[in-house]
């Protein structure tokens, strides 16, 4: 098929062109049609037979990917990493500690997918990834193709620095009844337990801003048009960026309201030495970054894992 003649083909695999041509006919009779038909001195391929080589290059490129994943078992140090994290942390902090852990590695490939945690789920489910940090899955029984071990910590509120609750050392639901906020998507687990919650206690929850990413609020919260209970993970990214640090206030919540991370590994894909060493290392980091700003973080490994380390 990528040869100018049978001859040609033959020079290409090393073998004689009688067993090519064998080759070729024991094919045709496996699969009762014919692949080419002779014009003069050449072989033309038939509609078929083009179907055939795309379908035969996919295979062979996935053997050969299944080849990299084995060998990347036996070296921790080289081959590569395929990696995926949700915006906010992928905008520092992930990407920090990964180029921290890799130091010196210098044969390894890294692919940082920024993704948001619906695909990076997806991603684990399609074994496409060796692991990635995103929000906890809303429901676990979507497949058991994956595992996801889970990081919750303590949220926190951000207010302008000119808001009348700035000058408070710590915040109550309360204290945020009816005032305009930033939040996350309306079906995302961390808004709808919000409102649930205000509603509980009777307070008026009012959304005014919405986005994918708490980066996107913060500025919102600095321009003085919200307030926001922000994920502990993005406090310590303002703590460590200075970002918008002069025009936001970050403070305590008085009810302890926990946000929910996940960290996600394909169920099937063989993980690296280095990759397992990575996913390891990185709850450590996140526990200890979240312990170190008061989050009062935990760490619950999924049912999966267990049954996967035993």
């Amino acid at each position: 098929m990528t040869s100018d003649s049978l001859s040609d083909a033959a020079q290409k695999l090393g073998r004689t062109q009688p067993a090519v041509s064998a080759a070729i006919r024991g094919l045709e009779d496996q699969l009762g049609l014919r692949l080419f038909q002779r014009e003069g001195r050449k072989l033309v391929p038939v509609p078929e037979a083009r179907y055939l080589l795309i379908e035969a290059q996919a295979i062979l490129a996935q053997i050969a990917q299944v080849r990299q994943t084995m060998q990347s078992l036996v070296d921790g140090n080289t081959g590569r990493l395929v990696l995926a994290a949700m915006p906010g942390p992928v905008a520092m902090l992930f990407p920090r500690f990964v180029a921290s852990q890799v130091t010196g590695n210098t044969d390894l490939k890294i692919s940082i997918l920024a993704r948001t945690s619906t695909q990076i789920a997806e991603l684990a489910r399609a074994q496409n990834i060796d692991f990635g940090f995103a929000d906890a899955p809303v429901d676990e029984s979507a497949g058991r193709l994956y595992s996801a071990d889970l990081i919750s910590g303590l949220c926190f509120v951000a207010v302008p620095k000119d808001h009348r609750l700035a000058q408070k050392s710590s915040l109550s639901l309360n204290d945020l009844s009816g005032q305009a906020m930033g939040t996350l998507p309306a079906n995302h687990a961390h808004c709808r337990d919000l409102a649930n919650l205000f509603e509980q206690q009777g307070l008026e929850f009012c959304p005014k801003v919405e986005s994918q990413t708490f980066l996107a609020i913060l500025q919102f919260v600095a321009a003085g048009q919200c307030c926001s209970v922000l994920d502990p993970l993005t406090v310590v990214h303002i703590d460590e960026s200075g970002a918008l640090a002069e025009e936001v206030i970050i403070l305590p919540l008085k009810e302890p309201i926990y946000y929910h991370y996940a960290l996600y590994a394909p169920r099937y894909r063989p993980m690296s030495l280095l990759a397992d060493k990575l996913r390891h290392a990185w709850v450590q980091t996140a526990l200890d970054l979240m312990s170190a700003r008061g989050a009062k973080p935990e760490f619950q490994l999924s049912d999966m894992s267990l049954d996967s380390t035993s």
